[in-house]
């Protein structure tokens, strides 16, 4: 039996499904859910990921550790052999009527 390299196992289902349970620290609900990704790119061939996405504040003070918890555990848990992300503010995160709802705002 041969062993699957990670870019036989990146897909963007399942880099979804990392950042699915990626948590926003300060109000405890998952980044995909937040609205905070905007984009996600993955190449097949070599297993790169590109992702795109903002943070509720442009002074969030857990943007840093953020960016690091996804990049590793896309790398570990996604498979993937290298990640990228871009962080814009155009447009600016709105929390969506469902999302204030949830959180009682």
């Amino acid at each position: 039996m041969t062993k699957k390299s990670k870019t036989q196992g990146c897909t963007k289902e399942k880099v979804v499904s990392v950042l699915k349970t990626v948590f926003d620290p300060e109000v405890q609900v998952d980044i995909w859910s937040m609205g905070l990704i905007y984009r996600v790119d993955v190449n097949p061939k070599t297993g790169i990921v590109y992702i795109l996405m903002t943070l509720t504040t442009p002074m969030c003070p857990y943007g840093p550790m953020l960016l690091e918890e996804i990049k590793t555990r896309v790398k570990d848990e996604g498979e993937a052999t290298d990640v990228t992300i871009d962080v814009t503010f155009d447009p600016p995160w709105k929390p969506s009527e469902e999302l204030r709802a949830m959180l009682g705002v």
